[in-house]
């Protein structure tokens, strides 16, 4: 069709590689992470209750506890933004070790 555009296929990068950037990124903020993975997914382990997931395409991580609810909520960022996820995760590193937080509920 004339003067439409195509549209754009974003591709899935590959979850160990978006999750070692991620590690480097959070190396910035002097935070030392350890990346594994299986299962099509890869894991960033930052802190006691802080585990950073992704497929590639997304980042996510524990936020919280919703005690209405009586369960976790958690936040994503695109993978492809590895940068302003580290920011968001160090923030949230910040928090969970300031009040010396691991437990499941209410941290």
């Amino acid at each position: 069709m004339t003067g439409e555009h195509e549209p754009i296929r974003l591709t899935s990068m590959d979850p160990v590689a978006v999750a070692d950037q991620l590690r480097r990124e959070l190396a910035q903020h002097g935070i030392t992470a350890d990346v594994n993975d299986g299962y099509g997914l890869a894991v960033v382990s930052v802190w006691r209750g802080l585990v950073v997931w992704t497929n590639g395409d997304l980042f996510w991580w524990r936020a919280g506890w919703n005690e209405r609810r009586a369960r976790a909520t958690y936040v994503c960022h695109p993978a492809a933004d590895p940068k302003r996820a580290a920011q968001r995760i160090a923030i949230r590193y910040g928090d969970l070790r300031a009040r010396g937080s691991s437990t499941l509920d209410g941290s």
